[in-house]
């Protein structure tokens, strides 16, 4: 247990300015992972640290369910990546919520992962190192939507219903595939774009 301790410490121990992951911990006692720092007196920075060694798998193992879903947390890198990779920023956050609800820890039965439910070998064509730290994440979900944006000439429904259902799914149904699931899902996205199309304004 003494070494696992000195492990974490190490791990994310660093100067605030030099690290890109930060953990913050609300009066609830609940903590967000975010890659920034966050200007709120709610928020108590607790870890600093380089999530480019595998922070968000660590912590995913051993205290996930100390962590809350914070629908502003991941602002920053959302803005950040959607102009990187000129995709509309209020789709990408839609997506977010209707994968994960905004919880960098949210693992599926079928093993996707992460705030953008990433399948593992969506992730592995990434790059991706740490499938639970929110950049990582954000970057390759964003590059795998980008994709499929690019897919379907920019109709970003069918590029949504394809993220739930696979492309193959709405190539053989030439549309939104005849499945509930997938239905529903593209109906929250569409809703939750909305929102926040206007907060992005």
């Amino acid at each position: 247990m003494k070494k696992f301790l000195i492990a974490v410490a190490l791990l994310l121990f660093s100067t605030p300015l030099m690290a890109d992951l930060f953990i913050y911990e609300l009066p609830d006692g609940s903590r967000v992972l975010t890659d920034h720092l966050v200007r709120d007196r709610q928020y108590r920075l607790v870890r600093t640290g380089s999530a480019n060694h595998g922070a968000g798998m660590l912590l995913a193992g051993r205290s996930r369910q100390f962590f809350r879903a914070d629908p502003k947390a991941y602002d920053h890198v959302i803005g950040r990546v959607a102009s990187a990779h000129d995709v509309d920023q209020s789709l990408i956050k839609a997506v977010i919520r209707a994968e994960s609800e905004f919880n960098p820890y949210a693992t599926s039965k079928k093993g996707a992962a992460g705030l953008m439910q990433l399948m593992p070998a969506t992730a592995n064509e990434y790059g991706v190192e740490d499938i639970y730290d929110p950049v990582q994440n954000i970057e390759a979900g964003v590059l795998h939507l980008k994709s499929l944006l690019k897919r379907y000439r920019n109709r970003w429904r069918l590029a949504v219903a394809a993220y739930n259902a696979g492309h193959t799914a709405v190539d053989r149904y030439q549309g939104i595939p005849p499945f509930a699931e997938t239905q529903r899902y593209v109906q929250k996205v569409q809703q939750y774009r909305k929102i926040y199309m206007a907060e992005f304004r």
